[in-house]
């Protein structure tokens, strides 16, 4: 089935739903008009649509493959990274000091979606290049900015994440590989990483690794941390690929889905590299690169959960099984348009808390404004983990809809579910997200959870007063808001920090809902009596619910996790 890019639907969220409307009204973003926004979400959607969609089964029936030493990609990836990098989209968001477009992130964050709907194994490609351009435009020198960023932002070059390594995977403090100062400014860096992401290719002329590695004497854990730019070509004085670097790979992974994303086994052997911010503090350039990254995965998630409704969607319509008083095709039965309905309404806002926490990260790049920091802050977490839970889910239901074809590859329903898998592992698992939501997060005594909160509850008041069809629903969200409020009170009165992390999961998961049915309220508000208010009271009287039963949940301590011994788990 072709993908059809959903630009109507980012341009509703974006002017009805997150606040889109502050970022433009700003001195940084005052470029990005509606006509702009139109015109970059129509051209991406096209690419997507035209030259990315196309590429989506031949790259999981020919996977990326290692010979002699050098990764091949998949039919057609070279061409489509051509277009991603003749388009402008990896720098969409970049420094325009150094060649990028300096638009919001809201507007790069929508684009990465319809990217991931079209081809997620190559949408992979440019996410990790953003995600290592934010990084060195907060942390490197000058001198590193000014020869690498355009590079990174016009697509010359690409760009990966080193963190993980064998034996050090969530618990990164565990990781060995070693920095030796050269005596010159560079290091030589040697150590194995494992999982890494496009860590070889053919697409570009050049791969920039950022990797973490200890200088000697460093402390032990994570403060002993230091991260190095290694290229796999040195650059040469005109800034061009130079000499090959001591790097290899070692082999790839084959992975249940992401076929056509190369996921390399690096080796580095005193590969030459240069230091990125300061010594023993590469957690903190890295995190810059990783929560870029987290906002991106939670997007891949919705954009594969946008393809695999579209996929089933077209299916439903097209299968004709029984018979039902609203048609003939298997859309039309109850249960199917259950499934269908559902899907909908999650990735609607799934999708709404993504741009939310975008403009966010707008907001504060505009202003500098603390609030927005924190705000943004919390919602990535949300954003990360919700995002791929609704890819997970849609992608699966997408595969019931389908029946018993859903289980026959030739439909293209299980490659999704298998493609979108990963999304809860990577860049921090959805555990760690929601252990981050209810430790880090919850740091302030809630401080941002409440005016969160306050902020559902006064639109609430809002829609209740003044719009009389919408009344129950705005109640439904009202409520639901107060359930929320109350467990997050509770959540920040633990002393014992088992009991936080024992309820994380749900939390978080009670949090997304509550933020759903409120921007799905904001959505029926603009349009009280359309397919999207059907929508948002489909969403508020069927999903939201769900709250209550994660909330009771979440507040359930943790002495019933811990009841059984190992040996009871293993009896």
């Amino acid at each position: 089935m072709p993908y059809r890019a959903p630009v109507s639907d980012f341009e509703f969220i974006l002017s009805h739903v997150v606040g889109f409307e502050d970022v433009t009204a700003t001195d940084r973003f005052s470029e990005a008009s509606a006509d702009t926004v139109h015109a970059i979400l129509s051209e991406a959607g096209k690419m997507s649509e035209e030259v990315l969609a196309p590429l989506q089964r031949p790259g999981d029936l020919h996977p990326a493959r290692l010979e002699n030493g050098v990764v091949r990609t998949s039919p057609g990836f070279a061409d489509g990274w051509k277009a991603i990098a003749e388009g402008g989209w990896v720098g969409l968001a970049g420094d325009p000091d150094y060649g990028g477009m300096g638009l919001p992130m809201a507007l790069a964050t929508a684009v990465n979606d319809m990217m991931s709907a079209a081809c997620v194994s190559l949408q992979l490609a440019p996410l990790m290049a953003q995600g290592q351009i934010e990084a060195l435009e907060h942390h490197a020198s000058d001198a590193i900015k000014a020869l690498y960023l355009p590079k990174l932002i016009s697509g010359q070059w690409t760009g990966t994440m080193n963190l993980t390594e064998p034996q050090a995977g969530s618990d990164v403090g565990a990781l060995t590989s070693k920095a030796e100062p050269n005596g010159d400014g560079t290091y030589a860096i040697t150590g194995q990483k494992i999982y890494i992401s496009w860590g070889d290719h053919d697409v570009a002329e050049n791969i920039c690794h950022l990797v973490l590695a200890r200088l000697p004497g460093a402390p032990d854990g994570t403060k002993g941390i230091s991260l190095f730019l290694v290229p796999k070509r040195l650059p040469d004085e005109s800034g061009n690929p130079g000499v090959a670097n001591e790097l290899k790979v070692v082999s790839l992974e084959h992975k249940m889905g992401l076929h056509g994303s190369p996921t390399c086994v690096m080796q580095y052997d005193g590969a030459t590299g240069w230091l990125i911010g300061e010594k023993n503090n590469g957690m903190a350039a890295m995190f810059t690169m990783m929560n870029n990254a987290r906002l991106g995965v939670g997007t891949q998630g919705i954009g594969v959960a946008e393809g695999a409704y579209q996929n089933a969607l077209h299916y439903a319509l097209d299968r004709k099984q029984g018979r039902s008083l609203h048609g003939y095709t298997i859309a039309a039965h109850a249960d199917v348009r259950r499934m269908l309905t559902s899907m909908k309404a999650d990735v609607f806002a799934a999708r709404s808390i993504a741009l939310a926490c975008a403009v966010a990260i707008d907001m504060e790049t505009a202003t500098g404004h603390k609030d927005w920091t924190t705000r943004a802050a919390f919602l990535t977490p949300i954003a990360k983990a919700f995002g791929t839970d609704v890819g997970n889910e849609v992608a699966h239901t997408g595969i019931q809809v389908h029946g018993g074809m859903g289980f026959v590859e030739e439909t293209g329903a299980a490659q999704y579910a298998r493609d979108v898998r990963v999304t809860t592992i990577y860049e921090g698992t959805n555990g760690i997200q929601a252990m981050d939501l209810v430790t880090r997060k919850l740091s302030d005594g809630g401080e941002m959870a409440f005016k969160l909160l306050d902020e559902i509850e006064a639109q609430a008041e809002q829609v209740r007063a003044k719009i009389p069809a919408l009344a129950d629903l705005a109640e439904g969200v009202w409520q639901a808001s107060e359930s929320l409020r109350e467990a997050t009170e509770w959540m920040v009165a633990q002393e014992e920090v088992t009991d936080r992390l024992a309820g994380a999961v749900p939390y978080l998961r009670a949090f997304a809902r509550v933020l759903g049915g409120h921007y799905h309220l904001s959505a029926a508000m603009a349009e009280a009596d359309g397919p999207r208010a059907a929508l948002a009271r489909f969403y508020i009287t069927r999903l939201l619910p769900e709250h209550t039963a994660l909330l009771t949940h979440a507040q359930g301590g943790s002495d019933d996790l811990y009841a059984l011994s190992l040996d009871d788990l293993a009896a």
